[in-house]
């Protein structure tokens, strides 16, 4: 009941900055003059479904600590600690995530998919935010790839030694994930998308040793 008030005020509050936010998400396709809307109301359920966005983005914080209040008394001591250690990491995580597809990726995506074939494109609101927005998502999920491992080596589900001789599968995997949350399908922007991913795989080989001690 609290999480739902919560994300209810945060959703609320997030209409008096949400113009502010549509404003910051234009800058890789210049701002929003670039950008135009053919149906009548399609300002508008952009406006609100960025509103939405921010305020469950907002929200998520409160959200999680009223889960934590369910599950802690349920955990172990140790539980507890790995459990409020791995809140902050995995925000960092997809923060980053979320940064690296805002700032490197679209900046080099949006030119070559705005004109392929030597064909301008106009670029409706609509589909640009949403376009965006789960591109960054995906991405940011994807960066949580360390995280996940260090939980699996901590209970005993998964060792370094088995990721190290699997790196070659490690590769292809990365390079499908690549194929499927890429926009374009050319090997610049997947080699973009892939170094962060392998390095990424790297640290969670490290991450899994030290779990396992």
């Amino acid at each position: 009941m609290f999480a739902v008030i919560g994300l209810v005020i945060c959703v609320t509050l997030s209409f008096f900055f949400t113009e502010k936010v549509i404003l910051f998400l234009s800058n890789p396709v210049g701002g929003l003059e670039n950008l135009q809307a053919i149906e009548v109301t399609e300002n508008v359920s952009v406006y609100m479904k960025v509103a939405l966005l921010s305020g469950f983005t907002i929200s998520l914080p409160w959200i999680f600590f009223q889960l934590l209040k369910f599950v802690i008394p349920g955990l172990t001591k140790t539980e507890r600690r790995w459990l409020i250690l791995s809140i902050p990491f995995a925000t960092i995580l997809f923060l980053l995530g979320v940064a690296f597809a805002f700032y490197v990726m679209l900046p080099s995506a949006l030119p070559i998919l705005t004109q392929f074939l030597g064909i301008n494109t106009t670029i409706r609101v609509k589909s640009y935010v949403d376009f965006i927005t789960n591109l960054m998502f995906w991405i940011g999920v994807s960066f949580e790839l360390p995280l996940i491992v260090f939980i699996l080596a901590r209970l005993g589900l998964i060792r370094a030694k088995t990721l190290i001789s699997g790196w070659r599968y490690a590769i292809i995997a990365i390079a499908i994930m690549a194929a499927l949350i890429t926009p374009t399908v050319d090997p610049v922007n997947m080699a973009i998308f892939m170094l962060p991913l392998i390095l990424l795989y790297l640290l969670s080989i490290l991450l899994a040793k030290f779990a396992q001690k």
